[in-house]
């Protein structure tokens, strides 16, 4: 079972976290993670089999999801212990409203892990199912401002860094 949890691990100490998650599964990258290593996996629990469908409470009047179902917050607390060492941490989510799993990760963040909450800097909506693990790394440094080239500008500021860098 411990191999389903993990199986390679990066280093976040005091980094810039991008996480790209689904229901299924969380691809956690550093930003200074050169482009051709693996990122941490944390996979979903599946106690039921269901390939971790989410589904709704008999006579559910609200259409709330059930994302209080003890895998699910298992699943969410792993990807945090995960995230617990970042500085920052992007979250890049597939679909919108109720399908969107980083909009509920970063809500049961908010109420379980506020500390974490609040390093969360952006949720961004891309394909994370079709796209590959450099791509998502690619897209976490582009939103960061990492590697960019140095720009020319047409006034002064010849040779400068993009402005926010250090």
């Amino acid at each position: 079972m411990a191999s389903q949890e993990k199986t390679d691990v990066v280093n976040l100490q005091g980094k810039r976290a991008v996480v790209a998650i689904d229901y299924r599964h969380a691809r956690v990258f550093a930003t200074d993670t050169p482009g051709h290593t693996k990122p941490d996996r944390v996979a979903a629990t599946d106690s039921f089999h269901l390939d971790h469908n989410l589904f709704h409470h008999a006579g559910n009047t609200d259409g709330k999801y059930d994302i209080e179902r003890n895998d699910t917050l298992e699943y969410f607390s792993r990807i945090a212990k995960t995230l617990a060492p970042a500085a920052d941490i992007l979250l890049i989510g597939h679909g919108k409203g109720k399908a969107n799993a980083s909009h509920f990760f970063e809500a049961f963040l908010e109420k379980h892990h506020p500390e974490l909450a609040a390093k969360v800097v952006a949720s961004i909506r891309a394909d994370v199912d079709d796209l590959t693990d450099n791509q998502l790394l690619r897209l976490g440094q582009t939103y960061f401002g990492f590697d960019e080239p140095v720009r020319q500008y047409h006034d002064s500021r010849r040779g400068q860094a993009h402005p926010g860098q250090p």
